[in-house]
């Protein structure tokens, strides 16, 4: 026991149990902010408070109508919202704090990103390609056609060939799963911006300014690819200097074979 709250014990794993259940209810509010579901959720998390406080003052009647209540509540919840119930746990599932203990999935997805941006360049097929980070973008997803697909280099290819009506916008790809395409990012309003940059360069250093998403821009008229980042953009990409950055994002721990070769430097400096 740490100490005692009036005539309540309060031990390591209540406080344990406060800030987890606090994390759950956090992170799903912020996945669902800003879209009808979240009015829902609220009315549910309503109705566990009267109910708990019920429970609590020994209110029989009124714990018994909110316990039922709460159980067709939850019913309704999951039956109507079940869309956005599997993006949510997808979404949990592939968070970085996860991923930090547990090993979900590979990084083959990254390969497939590259593989086809620079066929696409190639090509000089415009296209618009965001990666998830920590900062959930599902305002943006919802303006756009829902895929929740694994990534390939077929389907990006196919996306943003311009014969697709899919090619007219943003794919936004949270790790290996492709959220939607054809999405609509905000246009920059910067005034320093390089007047030659067309629209879809504005609309990824304008996601980048008010996220932090990783934002592939292939130009439609010289094939040129750059990305943005933290409101900045890098143009002139060549192959192995956009696989350096995606190793650096999406692979936070070296490998094995670094740590070797940085202690063999160490040691013989």
């Amino acid at each position: 026991m740490l100490f005692k709250f009036g005539f309540l014990p309060i031990t390591f794993v209540d406080i344990l149990d406060i800030l987890l259940v606090t994390f759950l209810i956090f992170e799903v509010y912020r996945f669902l902010k800003g879209s009808v579901v979240i009015r829902m959720f609220i009315g549910l998390l309503v109705i566990l408070v009267i109910s708990i406080f019920g429970e609590l003052l020994g209110m029989s009647a009124l714990s018994w109508i909110m316990s039922s209540l709460r159980t067709v509540w939850v019913l309704a919840f999951v039956i109507i919202f079940q869309p956005e119930l599997r993006r949510l746990l997808i979404y949990i599932g592939q968070s970085r704090l996860i991923r930090t203990f547990v090993s979900v999935g590979d990084l083959e997805f990254i390969d497939h990103i590259i593989e086809s941006t620079m066929e696409l360049s190639k090509k000089n097929f415009g296209a618009l390609i965001v990666l998830i980070k920590d900062m959930g973008i599902k305002n943006i997803v919802d303006t756009g056609i829902t895929l929740q697909a694994k990534v390939s280099k077929q389907l990006i290819s196919s996306v943003f060939n311009p014969r697709s009506p899919l090619h007219d916008g943003a794919m936004v790809i949270q790790n290996e799963i492709a959220l939607a395409a054809k999405c609509l990012l905000p246009l920059s309003q910067n005034p320093d911006i390089d007047p030659a940059l067309g629209t879809r360069h504005r609309a990824a250093l304008g996601l980048s300014e008010q996220s932090d998403a990783f934002v592939i821009v292939v130009s439609e008229e010289t094939g040129m690819i750059s990305y943005t980042e933290n409101g900045k953009m890098v143009r002139g990409l060549t192959e192995s200097m956009l696989k350096k950055k995606m190793d650096e994002i999406f692979s936070p721990k070296p490998s094995k074979e670094k740590n070797i070769n940085l202690f063999r430097i160490n040691t013989e400096s």
